[in-house]
């Protein structure tokens, strides 16, 4: 079952990146990045990386997004409109593609480390979590403290420039 759904989160993953790529509307393309993000965290689920899910879904799916669509609406972006493609750019765009893929598949294939059994993976003696927070709050804790003054005087200075002035 854990493999049957690894897989549907990766393909709904996939699916939601390509939205993200050929939607035309700049929110739309938002709300399909969040919704790629949200099946990447799925995938770490199933992978049985809680904490990577849980950061994936706050840092990512919740704060960069908010940050994503407050300057798309700030910046008022319309759709963006439907241009003719010439037959040799879909055609040289597919060479390189495929040259891509081909040239991928090769390498993946002879990688030997492919080819060797792995072990079992074993249970963390240590709560993951716990010694992130002690590394983050004991070793970094200044660089945490001056990243979050640096954004909320970034906050303050967007919402500055974005008021309307008063004629």
């Amino acid at each position: 079952m854990q493999l049957a759904l690894f897989w549907l989160f990766s393909i709904l993953m996939l699916a939601f990146a390509l939205g993200v790529i050929l939607l035309r509307n700049p929110v739309s393309s938002a709300m399909s990045l969040v919704m790629s993000f949200i099946s990447l965290a799925a995938v770490f689920v199933t992978l049985d990386a809680y904490f990577i899910a849980v950061v994936q879904v706050l840092v990512y799916a919740g704060a960069v997004m908010v940050l994503f669509l407050f300057i798309i609406m700030l910046l008022d972006l319309r759709a963006e409109k439907r241009r003719r493609v010439r037959l040799s750019a879909w055609l040289g765009g597919g060479i390189v593609v495929g040259g891509f893929l081909s040239a991928l598949s090769q390498i993946v294939v002879s990688l030997p480390a492919l080819h060797v059994p792995k072990p079992d993976v074993s249970q963390p003696l240590a709560n993951d979590v716990a010694l992130v927070g002690f590394a983050l709050f004991r070793n970094f804790n200044l660089p945490f403290q001056i990243i979050g003054v640096l954004l909320l005087v970034a906050t303050v200075g967007v919402v500055l420039l974005s008021r309307k002035e008063l004629k």
